[in-house]
């Protein structure tokens, strides 16, 4: 395709495609900008799409943005102490037409430090109210270019700002097409309790049948909840999310009552998909019922008794599509061992045939890791890392015979790390296989790359952006977090 172009003398569109490979790569962006006038137009919208996230230091934007205001709010300005001086004289694009990814709390961020940089010093309650002025006036000026918003995030996490949330909601309910058009991604991250702010940003959902994401995030319940129930209590509301045709998923954070938002959703008529879900101990059975293509599970902090045998079912049920295992049980204190001793006793006979990542966080005994072993002796594992959290001996390996036995002799695995861990009291020791050359010169003869712990550890998450539907979840106690972190899970209801 690109050599057709090439020949047809298609050469602007093909160079676009090229350039849009820096997109997020600022460094190399700049750069574009003077080789030609060709190259100049064609970097300069990256450039420009979401100036308020560059952590470049510079915030010499505000003034170009600023530089476009009509005459009434730049006679605003001078109320301010902001001059005609401190502002561009002359631009040679559109720039405020240019942003497709806008995020309020930064613009008054982005704010707060140009001020700075200027020397421009206001009192505490004139620069809020500037912030708020400012804010307010960028958002007409966006609006006025009719601009291409592709994503919108909107934060009231302050009383104070009120006022000022429920102003910019208005503006964009005024104003549909400012975020109808090609609007894709939604983000609401309310602490506040205003009824105006919930009633406006149910409409803005409502109004938007096009949202492929839709996130909220609230730290505070009750606030929370009244959006939560606002667009889910009655079935004409939570119809709303059936109209969203092409909703990719949804974030439901930091919540921590959401039995009501779970049985609505389970009324639902068509498939969905979630991002981000809380449930409590009762509805884990939901996720064992209607997730069978779980790739990715991530166990951390505490299991009790009770649910143990629910988290083997949930392994069970997905070990067709199950890729990626990570069990952390390091907060266990000694007189739960039997329960860590269990869990890999049963473990073995559960795991899928192959997996590409295993990764095991426990206080493990010499005898528990060799019936593990045995029980998956039949089982592959392209990465295998493993950090033992209670060992008597901390200068030496102690599960590393049996690692051998089972694991080095029949080449089981491509990728090894492991680490041992020792805390008494305030005291902290480690070895880590990768330390040891000599064990290390042993496994490569058996074609087994050893790997330092750390970094063979984050590449599960390193790569998670990378899978299509896997389901992470934390348990602490009583309170379960589901986090279908990238392109989510079906729920089939």
């Amino acid at each position: 395709m690109s050599c057709s172009k090439i020949f047809s003398g298609d050469l602007p569109e093909l160079l676009y495609e090229i350039i849009e490979y820096f997109q997020n790569d600022y460094s190399n962006l700049y750069p574009c900008i003077l080789i030609n006038k060709l190259w100049c137009r064609l970097a300069i919208p990256l450039l420009w799409e979401n100036p308020f996230s560059i952590r470049t230091g510079n915030y010499n934007f505000i003034k170009v943005y600023l530089y476009n205001l009509n005459k009434f709010l730049k006679a605003t300005l001078n109320e301010y102490q902001i001059i005609d001086s401190l502002l561009t004289s002359n631009t040679l694009f559109n720039y405020p037409s240019f942003i497709r990814y806008l995020c309020i709390s930064k613009i008054n961020t982005s704010i707060v430090m140009w001020l700075k940089a200027n020397d421009i010093t206001l009192n505490m309650g004139l620069e809020f109210e500037f912030k708020n002025f400012i804010s307010m006036s960028l958002i007409k000026l966006f609006i006025e270019n009719e601009v291409n918003l592709h994503t919108l995030e909107l934060e009231a996490s302050d009383i104070n700002y009120d006022t000022c949330i429920e102003n910019i909601l208005e503006i964009i309910l005024q104003n549909p097409n400012f975020i109808n058009n090609n609007i894709r991604n939604l983000k609401f991250s309310i602490s506040s309790s205003s009824s105006k702010i919930v009633n406006r940003v149910t409409q803005i959902v409502n109004s938007n049948q096009n949202l492929k994401k839709l996130s909220f995030n609230s730290d505070t319940l009750t606030s929370y909840q009244s959006l939560l129930l606002s667009l889910l209590s009655n079935e004409s509301n939570y119809k709303i999310f059936e109209q969203l045709n092409v909703l990719e998923s949804v974030h439901i954070i930091f919540c921590y009552t959401l039995d009501c938002f779970v049985q609505q959703i389970i009324k639902l008529t068509k498939q969905f998909k979630l991002k981000s879900l809380f449930l409590n101990q009762q509805l884990l059975q939901l996720i064992i019922n209607y997730c069978k293509n779980i790739r990715l599970f991530s166990l951390h902090s505490i299991i009790k008794d009770d649910i143990t045998s629910l988290i083997f079912s949930l392994i069970e049920n997905n070990k067709q599509n199950l890729n990626y295992l990570s069990i952390n049980l390091s907060n266990y204190e000694d007189n739960e061992y039997s329960n860590i001793k269990l869990i890999l006793q049963n473990l073995g006979q559960i795991l899928p045939s192959k997996l590409e990542y295993l990764s095991l966080v426990l206080c493990i005994k010499p005898n528990d890791i060799e019936i593990f072993l045995k029980n998956s002796q039949y089982n592959f594992f392209n990465k295998l890392v493993i950090k033992n959290t209670n060992q008597e001996d901390d200068n030496y390996i102690g599960i590393l015979p049996y690692i051998k036995e089972y694991v080095m002799k029949k080449k089981r695995v491509k990728y090894l790390a492991i680490n041992n861990t020792l805390i008494r009291g305030c005291i902290k020791s480690e070895v880590d296989l990768f330390d040891l050359k000599d064990e290390v010169k042993e496994f490569k003869l058996h074609n087994i790359k050893v790997l330092y712990y750390n970094n063979l550890s984050t590449y599960i998450y390193r790569f998670k952006m990378k899978l299509i539907n896997y389901l992470v979840v934390t348990i602490l106690r009583w309170k379960y977090f589901l986090n279908f972190i990238t392109y989510p899970i079906f729920i089939y209801l």
